[in-house]
């Protein structure tokens, strides 16, 4: 059992994309140079978020992506569902067919468990945690508090006021 590369890189990004939404949508470009992620690597993953309602897509010059929930609001968990990633220990994929007799084998609950304890954790880790991390890591400085994922509409209205 392990995370595959899709769960991880989609994790990444992630984190990328909220460091950086606050100066507006951010570009899987950039986030493939600076993650070193195939660019349609990432434009498959996007999809799915954009799918999971987890972050929202600006057209257009200046386009990009913006996160669509407050980052309290996404756990780990949230963004390795949305694309599609199981993280199972069993053997069977929780079918309980882990046997030729098609009954679960000696050690399937144990791996079930482990399944259960895993997701709890993921779902109790947040993108905000993460980003909080990552900022201190790197000496970062925090967004300000009152900074909310950028959207469409917000754009649209920044920029009618800008030009007003």
């Amino acid at each position: 059992m392990r995370l595959t590369t899709k769960g991880r890189f989609a994790v990444t990004a992630m984190i990328d994309l909220a460091l950086r939404q606050h100066d507006g949508p951010v570009t899987l470009s950039g986030i493939s140079e600076r993650q070193k992620i195939s660019l349609s690597y990432l434009e498959q993953l996007f999809g799915k978020l954009r799918r999971s309602q987890l972050v929202s897509s600006v057209r257009g010059p200046g386009g990009g992506y913006c996160l669509a929930k407050p980052l309290e609001a996404v756990s780990v968990a949230d963004i390795i569902h949305a694309v599609d990633e199981a993280i199972d220990a069993t053997q069977c994929s929780g079918r309980g067919d882990c046997v030729e007799d098609h009954h679960p084998c000696m050690t399937h609950e144990l791996w079930t468990r482990l399944n259960e304890k895993m997701l709890d954790y993921l779902g109790s880790v947040s993108l905000a945690e993460l980003v909080a991390r990552q900022r201190e890591k790197c000496g970062i400085a925090a967004a300000s508090p009152d900074e909310r994922p950028l959207r469409r509409a917000t754009r649209r209205s920044s920029e009618a006021h800008v030009a007003a």
